[in-house]
């Protein structure tokens, strides 16, 4: 009798039900290979599960780990750093570590001896060097993509100042760069200084802007400034593959800590381009007060005004560490395999009249995008939902998601259809101007919500959120 119940278990095992999580391996058995960041997420990032947190924000910010913090803090105490402008025994033990953090940063990107590695505040600090010092001027010419950061728009500012023109190339509808324009653009524009700005990666669609743009603007006699801050989080960025003249990236974004530094990576032959209007603490090897003169540092110091944060260049030579250690490949596959089972699902979301609940902006697939996801929620009569309200909803789940135009006003516009004559004829208005007026003269939705995925993401935050999103099903707006 019990031979026979045993020989009856394969039969019984075949009509188990068949589990999402064993659905989504057989979808996706590539993610069985990163099984060391659910070790890792256990390890480091336990918070996140203690506290029934779904952390939905990684082009936001990087979570970091608490090993990282550790070894950081164990640095510290057993270190005496100075300010690094002196000699002193403290001072020149932090410019030792701060010369290591940026020989690391350059080895980590594959940038040999053909970069400068300046430290910044940020991406968005990266960028405004650029503007303020790149030789804008009347012949010149400014290019940017409809897919911009507003820290890569407001270089604009710079340009108009000094008379130099520009403009903006549209995208398909995909949100990719439209390239038969770009190429147009590219060929067609003269100038003397040419500056062509793009992202590599959207930081609201998550598209994966074609890198092969950089020789070709290059070899069109232009000048590139690539925005990397989305994109070398879960993708590599070899400089030696691809040589824009100038890099901007946050630390914050690919490791979490710490806040507060980024920078920007100069190709040594762009480096005498960029004049420096100003001067600064740190910046100079001599002034006079009475003899009316000055002269700038020499290299990468002329642009770390004040003094650089000493205290914390250091974890960032742990934080590329950390990334090594697990491993890119693993990051990008983990990433990559999330983000595709979440579209795909969103995909199938319809109200019981048939209606898709999500309208999701960008790629449907997985091809050449990365891990960020712009959408908005629509009822059964096709209404949208205010991304405000959904936001709140998230809130009030524990799920961290962002919302509204993510500083990316191009895209925004591009994916709500909005009338180049009504935007600049609101500008022209007098009186107060802030997002909400604005809808009221355009009488216009626009904003999105915006999920992305990190690598210490894991399936049951995307299935928190697939639930979290069929709470929305057969929801009349505003009910």
């Amino acid at each position: 009798m019990m031979r026979k119940f045993f020989n009856a278990l394969p039969f019984l095992q075949k009509r188990l039900p068949v589990t999402k999580y064993e659905k989504f391996l057989a979808k996706f058995p590539d993610y069985q290979s990163t099984t060391l960041l659910d070790d890792l997420r256990e390890k480091d990032f336990a918070r996140l599960d203690d506290q029934k947190h779904v952390y939905l924000d990684y082009t936001g910010g990087q979570l970091y780990g608490e090993s990282q913090v550790k070894k950081h803090q164990e640095f510290l105490c057993q270190h005496i750093l100075g300010n690094p402008h002196s000699i002193n025994p403290s001072s020149a033990l932090a410019e030792q570590h701060i010369e290591a953090t940026r020989k690391k940063v350059l080895d980590y990107f594959n940038a040999t001896d053909d970069y400068f590695c300046i430290f910044t505040a940020n991406a968005s600090a990266a960028l405004k060097i650029v503007g303020e010092c790149f030789p804008f001027a009347e012949d010149g010419q400014l290019l940017m993509t409809f897919d911009n950061h507003n820290s890569v728009n407001g270089i604009r500012e710079f340009a108009r100042a000094k008379g130099c023109p520009f403009h903006y190339t549209g995208l398909d509808n995909e949100l990719r760069i439209e390239s038969n324009e770009l190429q147009r653009y590219l060929g067609h524009l003269e100038g003397k200084n040419k500056l062509f700005a793009f992202p590599a990666q959207s930081n609201v669609s998550g598209v994966k802007h074609d890198l092969e743009w950089i020789e070709e603007a290059q070899s069109l006699g232009w000048n590139v400034l690539l925005d990397a801050a989305a994109f070398v989080p879960s993708d590599r960025l070899d400089l030696l593959r691809y040589q824009p003249e100038f890099v901007a990236l946050s630390f914050y974004k690919m490791f979490g800590y710490p806040t507060g530094l980024g920078a920007l990576l100069v190709k040594k032959t762009a480096f005498p381009k960029l004049k420096k209007p100003s001067f600064a603490g740190g910046t100079i090897t001599i002034v006079s007060v009475q003899g009316d003169g000055h002269y700038l540092e020499n290299e990468v110091a002329r642009f770390e005004e004040g003094t650089v944060n000493y205290l914390d260049i250091p974890a960032i030579k742990n934080g590329l560490e950390y990334l090594e250690a697990i491993g890119l490949d693993n990051i990008k596959t983990r990433v990559r395999c999330l983000t595709e089972y979440l579209i795909k699902e969103l995909k199938t979301m319809r109200h019981e009249n048939g209606q898709p609940l999500i309208e999701l902006y960008g790629p449907k697939n997985g091809k050449d995008r990365g891990g960020t996801l712009a959408m908005n929620f629509r009822d059964a009569q096709g209404q949208l939902h205010d991304f405000i309200k959904v936001e709140q909803a998230a809130y009030q789940q524990n799920i961290s998601l962002r919302t509204g135009c993510f500083c990316n006003p191009g895209i925004d516009e591009t994916n709500h259809g909005l009338e180049a004559e009504k935007l600049k004829a609101y500008f022209q208005k007098e009186g107060p101007k802030d997002y909400f007026d604005l809808i009221e003269f355009i009488d216009q939705k626009r904003g999105a919500v915006r999920v992305s995925i990190g690598y210490i993401s894991n399936f049951e935050d995307v299935q928190a959120f697939l639930r979290f999103c069929g709470g929305f099903l057969n929801v009349l707006r505003g009910r």
